[in-house]
């Protein structure tokens, strides 16, 4: 390697790794003000693991996500399992499981043609393990203001207010 050359690799290399250690700073910065989205859950150990169980059984993952987890052949615009506890509870979800026809209860929004299927053929027991399991998802109620404000305000347009 000719003297010239020596040179113009040590500046792109002096380059690429302050362009690096900048990136690295910049991400940090971003972890310490975003604190993630809070979801915990409720459930003991027990329930989570039978629960879990079940959700693979009736294959929940399929179209729902958990714990940030998608399925990747997913194509089904479900709604995420994440928290849905702090919005709904456990008799809502077991009634909404039982309903031969869960489109009466709530209609799919997103795209009609994926609809919840009924679980009232399933037994009692294990949709009540569910509806159980699911209510104990839940989320920080700072992180759930903020995103009903959000889409409220992207699907009407308006100012959120309280």
């Amino acid at each position: 390697m000719r003297k010239g050359e020596k040179a113009i690799l040590l500046g792109i290399t002096a380059f690429v790794v302050v362009v690096m250690a900048v990136k690295a700073w910049m991400v940090s910065q971003d972890k310490e003000k975003d604190p993630g989205i809070p979801f915990y859950s409720t459930a003991s150990p027990e329930l989570a693991r039978e629960a879990s169980v079940l959700y693979r059984k009736y294959k929940c993952r399929d179209c729902h996500a958990l714990w940030g987890v998608r399925n990747i052949m997913q194509a089904v615009p479900a709604p995420s399992l994440d928290g849905m506890g702090s919005m709904r509870d456990e008799e809502w979800l077991y009634s909404y499981f039982s309903s031969e026809n869960p489109q009466a209860i709530l209609p799919s929004r997103l795209k009609p043609r994926f609809r919840m299927p009924s679980f009232a053929k399933i037994p009692e027991a294990d949709r009540r393990k569910l509806a159980k399991y699911i209510a104990s998802l839940k989320v920080e109620d700072w992180y759930l203001d903020e995103a009903r404000k959000t889409a409220y305000e992207k699907l009407t347009g308006k100012d959120y207010r309280q």
